[in-house]
């Protein structure tokens, strides 16, 4: 709507258009997606195993950039707090949910891709050497490229499945995930319709954010380190 005055009748005023920052619509879902802290390095010894996906924990490093996250979103208005199943990620909400006293849930389906035969750390390896088959996968935009890794159907699907809950739950209502880089890469590239990879690669540490109605996601920040630039 325009401002305007009672002279506008008058044609004495001319009505002003301003620009406006997007609304959330009303009942929506503004979901903070945060990419856990920097884990442990890989170095030749498997990670543990929890669930068939690769489960360290994080490195000094993660620790920080997790104090940095709390300090970040202690004043964002959040409702509700999740996690998955990966100790990476409850390690990373840690400070934020102690502080906040909010005690984190556990959406499963937030996990990290499953990247089959190259689980437990060596995915790590093979991308570092810039293995054929790596390659492959980056050309191609998927990962089962990789032998016996999550299929993108099976991956769009559970995650879809898991942010439908997550409106459900919290409609109309500010809610943080702490997940990983490839499930933030996978809500975004749904919102945006874009490339299966166009989102990949999201700082440990980062947060993005996306809007989800029912009928529509919309992208509203990708991979936001502004709390962690002054970090080693």
């Amino acid at each position: 709507m325009p401002v305007t005055s009672g002279l506008y009748a008058t044609g004495l005023v001319t009505p002003e258009y301003r620009q406006r920052p997007l609304p959330v619509p009303p009942g929506a879902l503004d979901l903070l997606l945060i990419r856990h802290g920097q884990s442990q390095p890989y170095t030749g010894t498997p990670f543990p195993v929890a669930g068939g996906h690769g489960d360290p924990p994080l490195s000094a490093l993660g620790t920080r950039q997790a104090e940095r996250v709390s300090d970040r979103l202690a004043s964002a208005g959040l409702h509700a707090i999740y996690v998955t199943t990966l100790q990476r990620t409850a390690q990373t909400a840690a400070p934020l949910a102690a502080r906040l006293g909010l005690a984190p849930a556990v959406e499963a389906d937030l996990r990290e891709v499953n990247l089959g035969e190259w689980e437990a750390g060596l995915y790590r390896k093979m991308v570092a050497e810039n293995h054929p088959i790596a390659r492959r996968m980056f050309a191609e935009e998927r990962w089962d490229v990789i032998p016996g890794a999550e299929s993108l159907v099976s991956f769009d699907g559970r995650v879809r499945a898991a942010i439908g809950r997550l409106l459900a739950a919290h409609a109309g209502q500010r809610v943080a995930a702490f997940t990983h880089g490839g499930v933030i890469g996978q809500v975004l590239s749904l919102a945006a319709s874009s490339r299966p990879f166009a989102f990949n690669g999201a700082d440990n540490g980062s947060i993005s954010r996306v809007i989800v109605t029912p009928d529509r996601w919309w992208v509203r920040g990708y991979n936001d380190t502004a709390h962690l630039e002054t970090m080693d």
